[in-house]
């Protein structure tokens, strides 16, 4: 078949497929003496092979190590590693989002409970104290011209990483 007849099966656009050629994920390609791309049926079970791996967060680099040469040619055992380590890399992202959304849900909580006689400058003094702690040094937060404040939230997300 050639690249346009398996854009439309796969759903991909032709410079996708070309790339993962150029890749060197899609290797069973040969060519016309016109220079054309002849792809063979099995073609659509591997670009929805790569697609299916993206989409679960494989990288190509990974997605290359895994298929085989020939789809009848697959590493069991290296295959069931992979996606068990895919299992425990999303697992662990999972619970960074998990600590990062509660982080978030936090901070919002405490910006929502602001004093109804409270002014907002004042509001940013004491959820920044707040938030920050020992790291204030105990004392006031100027809120102004932001130059502290950025200083202080630059260092802190420089740190938080």
């Amino acid at each position: 078949m050639n690249i346009g007849e398996l854009a439309k099966r796969t759903g991909l656009t032709s410079s996708r497929i070309r790339f993962y050629e150029r890749a060197g994920l899609l290797q069973a390609v040969d060519r016309r003496a016109n220079g054309y791309r002849t792809y063979p049926p099995q073609a659509v079970l591997v670009l929805e092979l790569i697609t299916t791996a993206q989409q679960a967060g494989f990288s190509l680099d990974e997605i290359r190590k895994l298929l085989p040469p020939g789809l009848d040619r697959w590493d069991y055992a290296g295959l069931v590693e992979a996606l068990r380590r895919k299992v425990a890399d999303i697992e662990a992202l999972e619970g960074r989002l998990k600590q990062s959304k509660a982080q978030l849900a936090a901070l919002l909580a405490e910006i929502e409970a602001k004093p109804d006689d409270m002014d907002c400058a004042a509001n940013a003094r004491r959820v920044l104290s707040h938030v920050l702690g020992d790291k204030a040094g105990g004392g006031e937060i100027p809120i102004g011209d932001g130059g502290l404040l950025a200083k202080r939230t630059r260092r802190r997300v420089a740190t938080a990483g």
